[in-house]
């Protein structure tokens, strides 16, 4: 029998396991909550990080024959100043990290990789893209032997792949300086692996490298 002194299941409420979780999360989370409330900055005076404005220069070159002058941000890289400032998107950007060719150009006679050089770095120099090589209705010999021998496929690297093979013809020619370009059909006859190692910088996914190879050798005058 209940001993009847025993108050305490009479009159004490009982206290469950969730109300007491509950009441232990609220009596940690207050203080923290108004902690944190009074550190807080008030919106109105938090003061937005300002712009840093670009450094920019002023650069002139000759592209593909024409006087070009432009402001540019010092960071451009000349493929984006050819293909954003200048329109001429003929120079196609591939990885843009140096490692397929798409983007090759030729500066002062030298082919070179445009995404891993800036605009401003080419003050003065003269720059030839695809479109300076030759028109539609006026094929560069290059190109002319590149339709011919089926030289390219999807033609995304193409471009490149052409300002390249142009390039790599005048570097072979025995004392010849590189912003020299004399008739193409000097190019003594060619062995078909060191063109191929001479155009191994440029990346074709389709594959089209022994085409490539027939239409410099058939520029060059010789059989590989």
């Amino acid at each position: 029998m209940k001993d009847p002194t025993d108050m305490r299941n009479t009159c004490e409420p009982a206290l469950s396991r969730r109300i007491f979780m509950a009441a232990g999360a609220a009596s940690v989370a207050g203080p923290v909550l108004a902690a944190g409330s009074q550190n807080a900055p008030a919106a109105s005076t938090a003061q937005p990080a300002s712009a840093v404005e670009p450094v920019t220069a002023r650069i002139s070159f000759q592209v593909n024959g024409v006087a070009r002058e432009l402001e540019l941000d010092t960071r451009v890289t000349l493929l984006d100043a050819l293909r954003e400032h200048l329109r001429l998107t003929g120079t196609k950007k591939g990885c843009d990290h140096g490692q397929c060719g798409a983007c090759t150009v030729m500066v002062e006679g030298r082919r070179i990789n445009s995404c891993l050089t800036l605009a401003v770095m080419h003050e003065g120099d003269a720059i030839t893209t695809i479109e300076g090589l030759g028109t539609p209705d006026r094929l560069h010999p290059m190109q002319a032997a590149f339709v011919k021998h089926d030289g390219y496929q999807c033609g995304y690297c193409t471009p490149g792949q052409i300002c390249s093979a142009v390039a790599v013809l005048e570097e072979i020619r025995a004392g010849v300086p590189s912003h020299v370009t004399p008739d193409l059909a000097q190019v003594p006859k060619l062995d078909a692996d060191e063109l191929r190692e001479r155009m191994s910088g440029n990346i074709c996914r389709c594959g089209a490298y022994s085409n490539i190879v027939d239409a410099m050798t058939e520029v060059a005058g010789g059989a590989a």
